[in-house]
């Protein structure tokens, strides 16, 4: 894990191969800073893999819907990430926008802990971008 800054950082993911239930590695909870963002590339998809203010876990594209601008190196607080360049505001739950100047959702993606293992699953991701 390689951190650029405060509060991002890259992990590419090298083998795309998922477990059974879909679920690939990306990092180690202790790579992510306390509240903030790292990015990771699986299966050649940038992810924002986000450690919230109550310690919970996400992952969201991250790529703002905006812009084409890393989510992962925009702030993190109230449980939604700030798109750095024009201060869009996603929920990390829902990957809902939750602040112009972005009005379409970015997609969000199953994560699990096993260990100190964080998983993602993209194959599985949730788009509310039609709900």
């Amino acid at each position: 894990m390689t951190q650029t800054g405060a509060t991002s950082g890259t992990n590419t993911v090298t083998d795309d191969r998922a477990g059974g239930d879909g679920f690939v590695r990306v990092c180690s909870v202790n790579d992510l800073p306390k509240v903030g963002a790292v990015q990771a590339e699986i299966a050649g998809r940038r992810i924002a893999i986000v450690r919230d203010s109550a310690g919970d876990i996400h992952a969201i594209d991250d790529t703002c819907s905006h812009a084409n601008v890393s989510l992962s190196e925009g702030d993190v607080e109230d449980g939604e990430i700030e798109c750095w360049l024009h201060g869009s505001r996603f929920d990390l739950v829902t990957g809902r926008p939750t602040g112009l100047p972005a009005t379409v959702p970015v997609p969000v993606y199953p994560v699990k802990i096993d260990g100190d293992d964080i998983l993602v699953a993209v194959s599985s991701k949730t788009s509310l971008e039609n709900s």
